[in-house]
């Protein structure tokens, strides 16, 4: 069913999101908010990068349906809700924003900078980032009420939590709004969280992830070894080495130095094999090598 458009201050009134980036993470947030009966419209650089993203979107799709989880039709359905644009003015209409761009700061508000410029001066600006302030980035745009974190985890469709980040400018109107938005989503539980470095869940993840790489640096197990000893012993779903390559190696440095500028807190200081592993290109399964990826698996 698709939402309509009312005047209360309903998650359904949101039915048109402008996402700003179709990659991994945007992906996945585009078929969770199609899922939902939403229109995504996703802004891009170049059609090729469209493409890519699309396609992403329909092999996980085509993964629900394998696993019983998605119908045919669902799968046209969530499609049929994904647009995609590179042209900014496309935006100008659209309910509420969304970034899932890189973690960096200029680029985050440069980026939001022309598309506030294009939607209307009440349209919720929101940031998908792990790990940047909120607060600066909300201090960049006009209208710095209508900012806030929507932060999603990564794979979108399967994480069940999301983080709304009130940073020090949101209305506490849009924060109710987004928890009742997160709510509506399938499977979904809102977390709300100050905008803190790391929020909540990369606050404790972020530490844990660099001891573990300093261990394995250190020589204290093997990368399999490490991985099943926590897996298992620890109840989790994934190894953190596995859950590295999956993150992307690239993405966790830039959290995790993002996280220790703010603090100067040494526990997110990044340990020197990942800013090794990252300058080389080994980037986890993006790139084809990683800790427990490909060719440069390290033991």
């Amino acid at each position: 069913m698709t939402p309509s458009t009312t005047d209360t201050q309903s998650p359904l009134d949101l039915a048109t999101f402008g996402l700003l980036g179709l990659g991994t993470m945007g992906a996945g947030i585009a078929q969770v908010l199609a899922a939902s009966g939403r229109t995504v419209i996703a802004l891009e650089k170049d059609e090729a990068r469209l493409a890519a993203g699309v396609a992403a979107v329909t092999a996980a799709l085509d993964g629900g349906i394998r696993r019983g989880k998605v119908t045919e039709d669902e799968k046209a359905e969530i499609l049929s809700r994904i647009r995609g644009t590179t042209a900014v003015g496309d935006l100008a209409d659209v309910d509420a924003v969304l970034e899932t761009v890189s973690e960096d700061l200029e680029v985050k508000t440069s980026l939001l900078t022309e598309v506030a410029a294009v939607v209307a001066d009440d349209t919720p600006i929101l940031t998908n980032t792990s790990a940047l302030s909120v607060t600066a980035i909300a201090a960049a745009l006009p209208h710095p009420e209508r900012c806030a974190g929507l932060h999603f985890f990564n794979p979108a469709p399967a994480m069940r939590t999301v983080e709304v980040i009130h940073a020090l400018q949101s209305d506490e109107r849009l924060i109710d709004r987004l928890e009742a938005l997160v709510d509506s989503l399938a499977d979904k539980i809102a977390v709300r969280v100050k905008d803190r470095p790391g929020f909540l869940v990369n606050a404790l993840l972020l530490p844990y992830l660099n001891d573990v790489i300093q261990e394995l640096d250190d020589g204290l197990a093997t990368a399999e070894d490490i991985d099943v000893a926590l897996k298992l012993g620890l109840g989790y779903r994934s190894g953190p080495l596995e859950m590295l390559d999956m993150i992307g190696l690239d993405v966790h440095l830039n959290a995790t130095e993002a996280a220790y500028a703010a603090t100067l807190d040494s526990r997110y200081a990044a340990p020197p094999l990942l800013r090794q592993m990252v300058a080389a290109g080994h980037l986890g399964a993006k790139s084809g090598s990683g800790f427990r990826t490909g060719p440069s698996q390290t033991s």
